[in-house]
């Protein structure tokens, strides 16, 4: 998986147990995994379709960074899915931790909103990973 973005976890994103709140993680993976999509497929014209169970393992605290990560895992004519790791990192020690985990879906649409094909460039470079 590559490292995509950083996020701090600080007081205004903290929810009313004093745990990172969860709709601001939902939000911090879906901004990661789209700025992933438009950069792969060459367009700003990506859109989310679809974000599998999200499964948070752990809490996070103030203080702590939240790294996400992605990778490609299936490309087909008009949509990628990756999966995405979110991970708290200790500044102190660097470990990480994975904190939720899930996959999501993007499809690249045209200026009217229609799905249109991802790039030859781009599905050649993962077609390993296409559907049959």
């Amino acid at each position: 998986m590559q490292l995509i973005t950083t996020h701090i976890c600080m007081a205004k994103d903290l929810g009313v147990h004093g745990n990172l709140f969860g709709g601001i993680m939902m939000a911090w993976i879906d901004e990661a995994a789209s700025s992933m999509a438009v950069s792969l497929c060459y367009t700003p014209n990506m859109v989310t379709v679809k974000v599998d169970e999200l499964v948070f393992k752990r809490k996070v605290k103030e203080g702590f960074l939240i790294r996400i990560y992605g990778e490609v895992i299936k490309i087909g004519n008009t949509s990628i899915t990756f999966a995405i790791e979110a991970r708290k990192v200790s500044v102190y020690t660097g470990e990480e931790d994975v904190v939720v985990h899930t996959q999501i879906t993007f499809v690249r649409i045209d200026e009217e909103g229609r799905p249109t094909p991802i790039p030859t460039l781009v599905k050649e470079r993962y077609k390993h990973l296409a559907p049959a």
